[in-house]
């Protein structure tokens, strides 16, 4: 578009976020299940955290990594959840394009990370199983702090790329977003300005960000199954898979899901499922992640009861 066609454009400075559809009559139910679904999450994931920091037995990288991944739930949930909320206290749907790139770069940074996290928990847990005899000199506390902070920086630094392209796009109608959050594809549907450059980006972004760390988490895991396999034992089959078994269920519903959401046609008719599946891998998957650990996991569990009771035995004494 040329500019002098630009100036009798009127920009459009918000969008409208349909959400889940005009569900007015519910709006008291879905703003009180989202609000205990937000609690919970960040309560959960808090608490693990807290766990790891606490406990000198969980002061290993398995749950350096842990204590990582629950810190980003958290984070995760609360940018897209609480404008969620607002949404079903006031039934004002309505977001600023600015507030909306915002809320995309904070959700692409997360997501990229987490990406990334979950591919260096799967590699402790193959160094842990198939290198055991190397693992103490491989995953060093060094290795560990420098995979951790490479994943969040990598995970921003890609997502500001993207976004800065984003933040240049002109909106100038229509400004209905047919989802409950910002996300790319949206944003760009809405677009007056050539998108492929951005489009052909975001594409080599989500290969490297999502793609490659999905393919290398997947090789892990079948190196680790295959050295399973060949422990003669089954109780040792069972001891070896317990230390994984947590992690492999988070990585299932995380990969499994999103890629539904991505791989899914983009058709009005599946329009509504797409989102349920959106809504089960960004609000869902954080609310869970605690839950399957702390369920599944022994260290986690006794940790857990430790604190239980040094909290009552703090309250009855009055300390």
């Amino acid at each position: 578009m040329e500019k002098g066609e630009w100036d009798n454009q009127t920009s459009v400075m918000e969008f409208l976020l349909l959400g889940m559809g005009n569900v007015s009559t519910l709006q008291t139910p879905l703003f009180l299940l989202s609000l205990i679904i937000y609690l919970v999450t960040v309560v959960g994931n808090s608490l693990v955290t807290v766990m790891v920091v606490a406990d000198q037995h969980l002061h290993t990288p398995m749950y350096f990594f842990l204590g990582n991944l629950s810190s980003l739930e958290t984070c995760y949930s609360s940018t897209i959840l609480p404008r969620l909320l607002v949404t079903f206290l006031t039934g004002n749907r309505t977001i600023s394009v600015h507030g909306c790139i915002a809320q995309f770069y904070f959700f692409g940074s997360l997501a990229t990370t987490e990406c990334y996290l979950l591919a260096m928990m799967s590699y402790d847990r193959y160094l842990a199983i198939c290198q055991p005899l190397l693992y103490a000199s491989l995953m060093t506390w060094k290795v560990c702090l420098q995979t951790v902070a490479g994943s969040w920086l990598v995970g921003f630094l890609v997502t500001t790329v993207v976004t800065s392209f984003v933040s240049q796009l002109k909106f100038c109608g229509p400004k209905a977003i047919d989802h409950f959050f910002c996300d790319l594809t949206p944003l760009l549907a809405l677009s007056c300005s050539d998108t492929r450059k951005i489009t052909f980006l975001s594409f080599t972004v989500s290969f490297l960000s999502g793609v490659l760390p999905f393919l290398f988490t997947l090789a892990s895991y079948v190196c680790i199954i295959a050295a399973i396999l060949r422990i003669s034992s089954s109780v040792g089959r069972q001891k070896a898979f317990s230390t994984c078994s947590s992690h492999l269920i988070v990585v299932t519903v995380f990969y499994g899901t999103l890629i539904i959401v991505y791989l899914m046609p983009r058709t009005p008719q599946l329009r509504q499922l797409n989102k349920v599946f959106s809504f089960f891998y960004t609000v869902l998957t954080p609310l869970v992640n605690p839950l399957i650990y702390s369920l599944r996991n022994r260290e986690v569990r006794e940790a857990l009861k430790k604190a239980f009771r040094k909290a009552l035995a703090c309250t009855q004494s009055s300390c």
